[in-house]
This record gives structure tokens, sequence and C-alpha cells, in this order.
């Protein structure tokens, strides 16, 4: 793996920041490997747009802000408009189908599920929807193994709610292979 680029994008409030660091800390704490994690939200804590951005490589990272990305995650429809045009050739795009209706043309592939109605239907809380997202990112993308995410999501989430966040990860994981079968 040379570099590898993913941006995780929607609203404040979706945990999306907490989701980069989780996906970063998996990637060099329990699989070796070099990552970088930043962030960006508007001033307006919840509802503005928020995303985050982890690069991960086995080599150095000279730059670590994402440039091309290989895999987005779009969890509004604004932040899928706004950033799916960053994505590579034959790049990756997941989006929440329970609120991205209009999907971008390019030469990408689409994954698309209903990240928030998992979390709150399977899971029974949308607060979860981040580590559902996490689930399906992991099991689609296959750069950090499901172990190492596990591992990461349980030294970062709230202590006492380690339970809920295995399962919104397992039932992402689901999702994700049921939408690569």
């Amino acid at each position: 793996m040379e570099r590898y680029e993913i941006r995780l994008s929607g609203s404040g409030g979706q945990g999306l920041i907490l989701a980069g660091k989780i996906l970063a800390e998996a990637a060099a704490i329990y699989e070796g490997l070099n990552a970088v994690q930043t962030q960006s939200y508007g001033p307006e804590a919840r509802g503005g747009a928020s995303k985050a951005e982890v690069v991960i490589s086995d080599g150095e990272i000279e730059y670590p802000k994402a440039i091309e990305l290989d895999l987005l995650l779009a969890l509004t429809q604004e932040s899928c408009l706004k950033y799916s045009s960053d994505l590579k050739k034959g790049g990756i795009l997941i989006i929440d189908s329970s609120f991205v209706k209009e999907l971008p043309k390019g030469d990408f592939r689409i994954y698309s599920a209903p990240i928030n109605e998992i979390a709150v239907d399977k899971v029974g809380k949308a607060v979860v929807t981040n580590i559902v997202a996490l689930g399906i990112l992991t099991k689609i993308s296959k750069v950090i193994s499901e172990d190492s995410v596990k591992k990461a999501i349980l030294a970062r989430v709230p202590k006492g709610t380690e339970e809920l966040n295995m399962k919104a990860f397992d039932e992402g994981f689901k999702a994700g292979e049921e939408l690569l079968s």
C-alpha cells in the first residue's frame, strides 16, 4: 500500500471526527502502518459541514491532507455533491441512502446503504451511525482489518458504550458484506 486516502464527510454531530481518529489509530497502532488524521468542521458544531480525512501508508506520508481520494464516505447530500469530484478514477463512494438521493456521475464505484436507518432500527440509536459506517467502510475497503478497527473502537468510545458500539460495527460490517455479494 503506497498511500490510501479516506474522507469521511457529513454534518457536525454525526461523529465523523471520532470515526477518523478510530481509523487512524487502527492503522497506526494495531496494523503498524503510518497514518495521519485531519479534520475540518463549520463554525456551527452541530448541523454544519464536517469532514475527517485519514491518509494511510506503509511508507512516509509527506503531505497530511487527502489530495486524490481512494474512498469517500458521504452521510449527507451536500457532502456527497461537494466532495465526490475529489475521488480518483476507480475510487469508492459509500453513501447513506437515508439522506443521499442524488448520485454524482464519475468513474468510481458507488455503494449505497441506509446507514442511519441501520443505526436506528438494528442498533437502537442514531448516535452510532458513525460506527455503522466504519463497519461498512472496513468491509468494503479491506484496507484495515476488522480486528484492528474493533480494538480501536473499544479504546476510543466512552466507557459503558462498548457493547452498543460493537453491535453497531457488526451491523455495518454485515451491511458491507451484503453490498459486496
